[in-house]
C-alpha cells in the first residue's frame, strides 16, 4: 500500500535525483513566513526551505520545521495516500534545508473556496460565514471528495496546526496535495485548518485499515526513521492520535481553548 522511503512512485521523481543533483535557485517565494525559495534540481522544479531561514515560534523548538516537513512525509508515504509531494533534506545554497518537488495546481480548480454566502456549489461541504473586505457575507467551503477527505484524517494524525486554503493543491486529473507541514507533530492538540465539513462524521472504514497499518509501522521502519526527525514524545503522540481515531473513528469537531482556523485562512 505505501511506498519506501528511498524508492518512488511511478511517475514520481527519483528520491536519489533530487538528493544528489546541484541545487540552483531561480527565485524566492515572497511574501512568506520562513525563507522559501523555488529552484531546480537536474530539470525538476523545487521548493527549498533552508534551516537558517526559518522564523522562531513560541511553541515549536528553533531549527526543527525541516525535519517537520520530512516526518509529514513519510507518514504520507506510510499512508499510501500521497498528500505530500516527495520531500527530503539536504544541502544548499543557504545550508542544510528542506526540498520538495514543486506540484502545479488546476487552475481552474478550487477544492477549498470563498463564496457568496447564499451560492454554496454542489459537491462542496461547509466551514463558517465571515464577511468580505467589502463587507459582503461570504462562506468558506471545501469540496467534499475522498481525496481531500483522506488530507483532513492526515492532518488529524500529523497535528497539523496550519491547513490553510492555499497549502491545499488541487492537481489535474483530481488528486489533492497538501504542502507547508513545518507546524506539525506537537504534542499538544494544535489542529488548525480549513477542512472542517467533515467534522464529527463517522470515517469510512477503509479509511480506517490505512490508519490502523500506519499504527502498524510505527512500531518499524516507520518509527525509527521518525526517530531522527521529531522527539520520542512527539512519535508517541503520534502513535497516541492513531489510536484515538480509531478507537472514535469519527473526525476530528473545534476543539474550545485554540483557534481552530488558521488566519488568514488562504
Amino acid at each position: 500500500m505505501s511506498t519506501p522511503p528511498g524508492e518512488s512512485r511511478p511517475g514520481e521523481v527519483d528520491p536519489h535525483r533530487l538528493r544528489d543533483g546541484e541545487l540552483a535557485l531561480h527565485g524566492r517565494v515572497m511574501p512568506a513566513s520562513n525563507a522559501t525559495f523555488v529552484g531546480e534540481v537536474d530539470g525538476v522544479r523545487v521548493v527549498y526551505k533552508p534551516v537558517a531561514g526559518e522564523r522562531p515560534l513560541w511553541d515549536f523548538p528553533d531549527g526543527t520545521l525541516a525535519d517537520r516537513e520530512v516526518a509529514a512525509y513519510r507518514v504520507s508515504v506510510s499512508l499510501g495516500w500521497n498528500v505530500v509531494p516527495l520531500t527530503i533534506l539536504r544541502d544548499g545554497p543557504h545550508g542544510p534545508g528542506m526540498v520538495q518537488v514543486w506540484q502545479e495546481p488546476d487552475p481552474e480548480q478550487a477544492a477549498v473556496d470563498i463564496v457568496d454566502v447564499d451560492s454554496r456549489p454542489a459537491g462542496y461541504l461547509h466551514v463558517f460565514e465571515g464577511l468580505d473586505a467589502r463587507d459582503r457575507p461570504v462562506a468558506l467551503v471545501h469540496e467534499d471528495s475522498a481525496p481531500l477527505r483522506r488530507m483532513a484524517i492526515f492532518d488529524m494524525v500529523v497535528n497539523n496546526a496550519d491547513r490553510k486554503g492555499g497549502h491545499v493543491l488541487a492537481m489535474p486529473g483530481g488528486h489533492r496535495y497538501g504542502v507547508d507541514h513545518g507546524v506539525t507533530f506537537h504534542v499538544e492538540d494544535k489542529l488548525r485548518t480549513v477542512l472542517w465539513g467533515w467534522a464529527g462524521t463517522r470515517v469510512p472504514a477503509g479509511d480506517l485499515a490505512v490508519v490502523e497499518s500506519l499504527l502498524d509501522s510505527l512500531q518499524g521502519e516507520l518509527g525509527a526513521e521518525l526517530g531522527e526527525l521529531i522527539t520520542p514524545d512527539e512519535t508517541a503522540a503520534l502513535t497516541w492520535r492513531c489510536r484515538r481515531l480509531l478507537s472514535t473513528q469519527r473526525m476530528a469537531v473545534p476543539q474550545d481553548g485554540w483557534p481552530t482556523i488558521p488566519w488568514p485562512p488562504f
